[in-house]
Parts: C-alpha cells; sequence; structure tokens
C-alpha cells in the first residue's frame, strides 16, 4: 500500500517522496534495475508523476535512466561510495571547525553522553536494537555538523548526499565489528569540538572517513 501524502502536494512531488520513501527504506536497492511500471505499480501513483519523480531522483544522484532498460538505483561502487563519503567529510570538517570555535554546544555534551552510552552497550553484546540505534546515533553527530554550516546551499547538497548515503548502506547494513570503533572515532570528533580543537577536529572527522571506507573495504585515494 502506496503512502499517503499532504494533499495539497503536487502529484510529481507526491511521487518523488514516495520513490525516495522506496530507496531509504531498502524496497529497491542499491544497484537494483527497475522499470517505470514497477515504480508506478510500487508508489500506486499515476505515470506521468512518476517519471518526473525518476528524473528530480536522477538530478540528485540517486538513479539513473538507462534508455529503453529502466532505471538503475545508484550503485555501491567504489568511485560512488569513495566520493559520497569524501563530499561528506568535507562539510562535517567546516561544521566541527565552526562548532569547536564555537567551543561546542549544548548538543553536543547530549550527543557525547549518547555515543558512550552505545559503546558501553556494545561492549556487552550486539542486538539488533542496539544497530538501530548506533546507526541513528551515528547519523545524528552528523547532521549536527551539518547544521553548523547555516548554509542553505550546502544544507541541500547534504541533504541528497544523505539520501545517496543511506541507499547505499541499505546494500550493507552496519556490522557488529565496526560499532565501537565508529563510536570511538565519533567521539574522538565530539571531544577535540567540546574542547575547542579546531585542527583536532577536522582531523578526527578525516581520520572517520578513512575508518569508513576500510570497513566498506576502501583504501582512501589521498590524505585530504
Amino acid at each position: 500500500m502506496s503512502k499517503k501524502y499532504p494533499g495539497e502536494m503536487l502529484l510529481a512531488d507526491q511521487a518523488f517522496m514516495a520513490l525516495r520513501d522506496l530507496l531509504l527504506r531498502g524496497e529497491v536497492r542499491a544497484g537494483q534495475l527497475v522499470s517505470i511500471a514497477e515504480l508506478v505499480e510500487k508508489t500506486g501513483l499515476p505515470l506521468a508523476p512518476v517519471r518526473e519523480a525518476v528524473k528530480h531522483a536522477e538530478s540528485t544522484g540517486l538513479v539513473r535512466i538507462l534508455p529503453k532498460r529502466g532505471v538503475l538505483v545508484i550503485e555501491p561502487t567504489p568511485d560512488t561510495i569513495q566520493s559520497c563519503f569524501h563530499l561528506r567529510c568535507m562539510l562535517d570538517q567546516e561544521g566541527a571547525r565552526i562548532l569547536a570555535a564555537r567551543l561546542g554546544e549544548a548538543p553536543m555534551q547530549a550527543l557525547r553522553e549518547e555515543h558512550a552510552a552505545v559503546r558501553d552497550q556494545a561492549s556487552e553484546g550486539i542486538t539488533p536494537e542496539l544497530q538501530q540505534w548506533a546507526m541513528a546515533v551515528d547519523w545524528k553527530l552528523h547532521l549536527a555538523l551539518s547544521s553548523a554550516l547555516v548554509n542553505p546551499l550546502a544544507a541541500r547538497v547534504y541533504a541528497s548526499n544523505y539520501d545517496c548515503i543511506t541507499v547505499l548502506q541499505q546494500s550493507r547494513r552496519l556490522l557488529p565489528e565496526r560499532i565501537i570503533p565508529a563510536m570511538d572515532e565519533h567521539l574522538r570528533i565530539i571531544d577535540a569540538v567540546l574542547a575547542g580543537h579546531e585542527e583536532d577536529a577536522m582531523r578526527a572527522v578525516r581520520a572517520h572517513l578513512a575508518g569508513t571506507l576500510r570497513w566498506w573495504g576502501i583504501g582512501l585515494y589521498e590524505e585530504i
């Protein structure tokens, strides 16, 4: 059953949100080739707005339209993975620098406590619920860093990249052995921000990128 959207939304906007939901939930997966007809069936929306939604999704990097073949969802290739996470790193670095210059803010301390709680629980054992919590906490920090930019253009780029990374991550769920290292990497970012150490915060963001790419089995092509 298709999800309901506000009646005042244009059908093309409804179709894009429905397509985005399918991708973010993993109902249409990274690297999958689907037809427009399949997307019409899955969204429950008419053909014309679904076509417009696919064009919009292509403009944000979520899919590629392959003439006479269908719609190819963003593929988890090494180049694509590296590009998406590198872009996030560049914006996160500036966010970390800004927050460190302000000696951190109240949400950062709360984020630190939540990261520490995830790490402590992970050391006692991994459950599916903990994995979901870890993924949510992971993104909380990244979104906090991007929000510090207070830049509408950067926010739009970050939002599109967030969608691409989320779809890519559906192809490889967060593994138990990655949770503790990821929390440790995040805690180093947070601690540098809270201490007001701008360069240390930026280095910690770059180290997190390297750790993330290693988890994907990809080497960092250069020191950023």
